[in-house]
């Protein structure tokens, strides 16, 4: 079981991630890949998006635990937590009316996203489905370009089968990753999973 400091930082982590989530959403902009593929897939097939969504978390985590990268209790609270901010935060706050201030806010998002990232990562208490399939390739892809490549193939499998993207997208597939690591390093966490120290 986690240290209460460990479950401190991974709760904390995760609703500083889902603040970010829903500023970049909020901005209206283009979602990230992850959401992107699991829109598109849910468009092509006609399922509801919980349920590609749902199909597609225990894909990424099947194909992260093949390469010894296995879910914890962060998974769970990951997923829980970061769905309760958004539906929350997206109930609260309206899009934004002029293009300034989109752009505004999905440029603010990133370091509130880079954070929420690496705080719950850092708990090593086990990782959300895209970050668990991004460190599975780390070695021998450093993160910050392993979750690039999955941002940007789940944007980009999600756009064949109907789904839209946006600049916002496409800045998170970019720039995400290497936010992620800088604020890492910033606040001296490993986001590798199984290491404690």
């Amino acid at each position: 079981m986690p240290s209460p400091r460990r479950l401190v930082q991974l709760v904390l982590g995760c609703v500083v991630l889902g603040v970010g989530v829903a500023m970049l959403l909020t901005a209206d902009l283009g979602s990230d890949g992850y959401s992107t593929m699991v829109n598109g897939i849910a468009l092509a097939s006609g399922m509801s998006f919980l349920l590609a969504n749902t199909l597609v978390s225990i894909a990424f985590l099947v194909l992260a635990a093949a390469r010894k990268v296995f879910p914890g209790i962060g998974t769970v609270v990951q997923i829980v937590v970061v769905g309760v901010t958004v539906d929350f935060l997206l109930g609260a706050w309206d899009v934004p009316g002029g293009w300034p201030a989109r752009i505004a806010l999905l440029v603010l998002a990133f370091p509130v996203l880079a954070v929420g990232i690496a705080t719950y990562l850092g708990s090593h208490t086990g990782a959300g489905p895209a970050e668990a399939a991004a460190l599975a390739y780390d070695p021998p892809l450093p993160f910050r370009w392993s979750y690039s490549v999955v941002q940007g193939g789940g944007a980009l499998l999600g756009w064949l089968l109907g789904a839209t993207v946006g600049v916002g997208t496409l800045a998170v597939i970019v720039a995400l990753g290497p936010c992620v690591d800088l604020a890492s390093r910033l606040l001296r966490l490993d986001v590798h999973q199984g290491r404690t120290t």
